[in-house]
């Protein structure tokens, strides 16, 4: 029988760069986790050497006798759009003013690096996904 799950967390770390001060530090101390604050920056950093820099999404499903698992998953799409362009931001008016523009082969290349983490069965609906937050930022997207 599993262990009984108290509840799930989740935070956005740089891949590679977790120290025990914030976002951690107030997200595990809250939750009774702070004799495990070293313990897990050590490990997350381990199995996110390969993807040091970029920021990912993590999710630490905390159990009731205070033990944990995480999960990381992929960036988020609008980071992976913005790192693509090699801008900061996206547009403040998306349907007015674009900020930059993506190949179809560049949304598609997203797409398949995200499939594992979107709501999607085909690489066709996380191609549509994808776009649509492009979009959403002000970004055009070249056929």
């Amino acid at each position: 029988m599993s262990k009984p799950i108290s509840r799930y967390l989740k935070l956005r770390i740089k891949g590679g760069d977790a120290k025990p001060g914030p976002p951690i530090a107030p997200a595990l101390g809250s939750k009774g986790l702070s004799q495990h604050m070293m313990e897990f920056c050590k490990e997350f950093n381990a199995r996110t050497q390969d993807r040091a820099g970029q920021l990912l999404r993590v999710i630490i499903t905390i159990y009731e006798d205070k033990s944990y698992d995480f999960v990381v998953k992929s960036m988020p799409t609008s980071v992976a759009i913005l790192d693509k362009l090699k801008l900061s931001k996206g547009s403040a008016e998306s349907n007015k003013t674009k900020v930059g523009e993506l190949t179809a082969e560049d949304v598609k290349e997203i797409a398949a690096a995200k499939m594992a983490d979107l709501n999607a069965l085909k690489l066709e609906a996380a191609i549509k996904m994808v776009a649509g937050t492009a979009r959403s930022m002000g970004v055009r997207i070249k056929e």
